[in-house]
């Protein structure tokens, strides 16, 4: 399977040891933040991917300096939704974004690079297609699969807010 100019083995790849997908089930329950009013936009697929792009660099600019060396050279890819390989190994339809590939620490052990996939579609529709909402999925989302990147589990990122 291609991922952007990346050919990868997906039943290599992910790590099955952790769940690495972050899924829209998780954050449906109300968080208890203030309501916003909803913005709602129909965009294509260049402005999703336009608008993810903008937040992704803009979430990597505000990292702290060591992290943001060594997480502006982890690819990020946009696909639409998990295609059909990924929903055979296990990825759910509706998932927001995957880390596959080796952790920071067993990088140079795994001939595969790492990789995050953002799935636009799913994360514009669970952001009831709000641009502001979107935004902050895309944060939260990156931000996400960057912690499985770094060996965190899902206990570890819940507790930093990015479940």
């Amino acid at each position: 399977m291609i991922f952007g100019r990346h050919k990868l083995d997906v039943q290599t790849t992910i790590n099955r040891g952790r769940s690495s997908a972050r899924k829209k089930s998780v954050r449906a329950v109300a968080s208890g933040q203030r309501p916003r009013q909803i913005c709602k936009v129909n965009l294509n697929w260049e402005q999703l991917c336009r608008f993810a792009s903008r937040e992704v660099e803009a979430t990597l600019a505000a990292l702290p300096k060591p992290l943001r060396a060594r997480a502006e050279k982890l690819p990020v890819t946009f696909e639409r939704q998990p295609n059909a390989d990924l929903q055979a190994d296990g990825i759910e339809p509706d998932t927001l974004g995957l880390f596959t590939g080796p952790e920071f620490a067993d990088e140079e052990n795994v001939p595969l690079p790492p990789q995050i996939i953002l799935f636009l579609e799913n994360l514009w529709d669970f952001a009831a297609e709000d641009e502001v909402v979107f935004q902050e999925e895309v944060r939260t989302t990156f931000l996400h699969e960057l912690g499985h990147y770094l060996g965190l589990d899902e206990d570890e990122i819940a507790g930093r807010g990015l479940e």
